[in-house]
């Protein structure tokens, strides 16, 4: 039985793959791994996140999470748009601005020392602050400086609704509306140099109930701050909008069936060594959990902000959307890989193919930090260039490390006929996440090159990526 987890790809990314000759010349002269990064699609993802403000009458900024990839040429181009952009060091701060991005458009969250602090502050952005410390700490860096008021989000976590059975999870980000009056208190101390505009939060979780009792909880606290005479306009909901890396749900339920089966022993193994993704055979009955994403998921993206403002608030019992509408809050989002879904692919040169008892064995001139999709929980197929003719075989795929650990797939992946050494491996939709995140020099291998591919005048052209402009397409 071929147990195939096949990509979804768009019709935009299927015109990529059949330029053979192309990407062949690209791996031949830049190196493999390749990254390609497609800053078209990233703006055609921020469009359709805007229609659902639209279809709900919100104001807000689309944030791109600068963390999903270090690309100059995907944060230029929204650049060029109307998106915002999440910077989360300094160094991603002087990048936005170097990019084009203007404060206006610009939050900055996560931890942030001094340095980062400090550019905040001079650049007047807004800023998302985790504590009473960062509160501090910045209310002091605005008054010893004499800087303009810097304007502040407040960001909420371990909400909880009565009578609702929802979990709120410990995090380590944010205060709990508990501590809301006691951080409003110290942001009061500030006056004339913080603003505190709004609340927000992060969950790190796809779960929809959690979102809602989130965002519930922070028109709750707008609530609070008014009374205490601010004027709050904005809540930022964060990202987690998921993406569906999977063509077909039937091959996801078909695949995870199949392993249970293969740890509890009913079947021949299908990864290496028996790596159960955090399932166990105990004695005979299935212990653990399994520990992926959702590869295949019916609603992410714009759709799944869509459904969570049509999401009855659990205890105002009201759309959460029309709840922002009459609140005249404006809804914040900051998506990574739901932006970047189908913005890019990873190309890897075979360097050698051999058989093995257990199922052929493909050797790439990659490791697991250039795709490093398995270390993010998300399975899915390759895709073979050229495709070559035959029946689908089984295949693990090594990384060239020297180094047990270095499999690009702990699974046994599906390739429509056998590969030879010097074809291409693409790793589709890895611009969220998967290109830079995990990447080092390990033993001193080059980290991969990024490729900006785009459509101009009916002909795909390309660049390096930090050469990339928008207006390449423009008057390419």
């Amino acid at each position: 039985m071929t147990l195939s987890l096949s990509p979804r790809i768009n019709e935009f990314v299927h015109s990529v793959l059949g330029e053979t000759a192309l990407l062949g010349r690209l791996v031949e002269a830049l190196g493999s791994p390749l990254d390609i990064v497609l800053p078209e699609q990233a703006g055609r993802n921020v469009a359709a996140f805007r229609a659902v403000h639209a279809e709900h009458r919100l104001g807000g900024r689309i944030y791109f999470a600068h963390k999903a990839n270090r690309s100059s040429a995907l944060v230029r181009e929204l650049a060029a748009g109307d998106a915002g952009i999440d910077v989360a060091s300094l160094g991603e701060l002087q990048h936005a601005l170097g990019a084009g991005f203007t404060p206006d458009r610009i939050v900055a969250t996560g931890p942030k020392n001094a340095a980062f602090l400090w550019l905040c502050a001079r650049t007047s952005v807004l800023v998302h602050v985790d504590s009473a410390a960062e509160v501090a700490e910045l209310g002091e860096l605005v008054r010893a400086r004499g800087l303009p008021p810097v304007r502040i989000l407040l960001r909420l976590s371990e909400f909880a609704a009565p009578g609702v059975r929802t979990a709120a999870r410990r995090s380590r980000f944010g205060v709990s509306p508990d501590g809301l009056e006691s951080i409003l208190d110290l942001a009061g101390k500030y006056a004339g140099h913080l603003e505190p505009v709004g609340v927000g939060f992060h969950l790190d979780t796809t779960a929809l109930p959690e979102k809602a009792v989130a965002l519930e909880g922070c028109l709750t606290a707008l609530e609070t701050c008014r009374r205490r005479g601010l004027r709050p306009w904005a809540i930022d909901a964060g990202g987690g909008f998921g993406v569906s890396y999977l063509a077909d749900p039937a091959e996801w339920d078909d695949y995870t069936s199949a392993l249970t089966e293969a740890v509890l022993g009913r079947r021949a193994p299908l990864t290496w060594n028996g790596h159960g993704y955090g399932l166990r055979n105990e004695g005979g009955t299935i212990g653990g959990s399994l520990g992926l994403y959702p590869a295949y998921r019916q609603v992410t993206g714009p759709a799944y902000l869509d459904q969570l403002l049509r999401t009855r608030a659990p205890g105002l019992g009201r759309p959460l959307g029309e709840l922002l509408l009459d609140s005249m809050v404006d809804l914040h989002v900051e998506p990574g890989r739901a932006l970047l879904d189908q913005c890019g692919l990873v190309l890897a040169k075979v360097l050698e193919v051999r058989d093995d008892p257990g199922g052929l064995i493909v050797r790439l001139d990659c490791n697991a930090g250039d795709v490093s999709t398995e270390n993010h929980g998300v399975l899915m197929d390759p895709v073979a260039i050229p495709q070559r003719e035959g029946p689908a075989e089984g295949a693990y795929l090594f990384g060239n490390l020297c180094l047990e650990s270095d499999l690009i797939t702990r699974r046994k992946v599906f390739l429509r006929g056998r590969p030879r050494a010097g074809d291409l491996l693409a790793f589709v939709n890895t611009a969220g996440y998967f290109m830079d995140f995990g990447a080092t020099e390990a033993l001193r291998q080059p980290i991969a090159r990024k490729v900006a591919l785009f459509r101009s005048d009916d002909a795909w052209q390309w660049c390096l990526d930090d050469q990339y402009w928008p207006l390449h397409r423009e008057t390419a």
